[in-house]
């Protein structure tokens, strides 16, 4: 059986006069586009442009919410929301994200947490089982796009939502199969080879490398590409040769 996987990336985070990324010439190399709902970046004219860019190019699309935090980028990590607060907000993205998919004839397949929201509820319940609400009261035929050994991953299984589990290029990995947190040395890959060398370890060997020498079973289902990395475009390109030139299928989780 030929192997597969679907190239995502994080994009739409333009807004207003910031642009960010090159959502154009990402979308010629993905298959699944992660577009901000306007917490974290984003608004509402870059998401319906992003939507009908990935339509034309047959690239799946999903709502990548964040905590509210435009100013940080969602990358701060934020306590004291009630529960149903962040519950209330997290749909309100997904909805928002869905209507205008809809509008524009092309259906949203999935849901990414994006930043500190996802880091934090992969390692905490109730906020995992937070965020599978969010997206089960939506529509409960949505994918999950999450990491393997999270406590996001468990929580979706267990409520019967399908789940799209996702390794990354540029993000090494601690023994407990976590992301290693920004603030540690490590945290961001940025010599190619090596990145390369972990995509191919994870995708064609289906083993995760830790930053302390364990080697963690996976069965990734997308990679994703950071679409603000400095020379993303080219990194995409170059990984997706690699993959193909290994016997590696590109295509969208959604349609597998």
């Amino acid at each position: 059986m030929v192997k597969r996987i679907d190239l995502n990336c994080d994009m739409g985070e333009s807004f207003g006069a910031y642009v960010m990324g090159d959502d154009a010439g990402m979308l010629e190399l993905v298959t699944s586009a992660n577009i901000a709902c306007g917490f974290h970046a984003g608004d509402p004219v870059v998401m319906r442009r992003t939507i009908r860019m990935a339509r034309e190019k047959g690239v799946s699309v999903g709502a990548h919410p964040s905590f509210a935090d435009l100013y940080g980028f969602g990358r701060r990590r934020i306590s004291g929301e009630r529960p149903e607060d962040l519950e209330t907000q997290l749909i309100f993205q997904i909805v928002a994200m869905q209507g205008m998919a809809a509008l524009e004839g092309h259906p949203m397949t999935h849901v990414k947490t994006h930043g500190a929201l996802g880091n934090m509820a992969a390692v905490d319940p109730d906020l995992a089982a937070l965020c599978v609400r969010a997206i089960r009261a939506v529509d409960p035929g949505l994918v999950f796009v999450t990491l393997p050994y999270s406590e996001t991953f468990r929580a979706a299984e267990a409520a019967g939502l399908r789940v799209a589990c996702e390794i990354y290029a540029d993000r090494s990995y601690t023994d407990a199969g976590e992301l290693t947190p920004r603030s540690q040395p490590g945290a961001v890959i940025h010599d190619p080879e090596q990145s390369l060398a972990q995509v191919l370890e994870m995708v064609v060997n289906g083993h995760i490398p830790t930053t302390g020498g364990k080697r963690l079973p996976v069965s990734p289902d997308t990679l994703c590409i950071h679409g603000d990395t400095a020379g993303a475009v080219a990194i995409a390109r170059r990984l997706r040769s690699a993959l193909e030139e290994n016997g590696i299928a590109i295509a969208p989780f959604a349609q597998a």
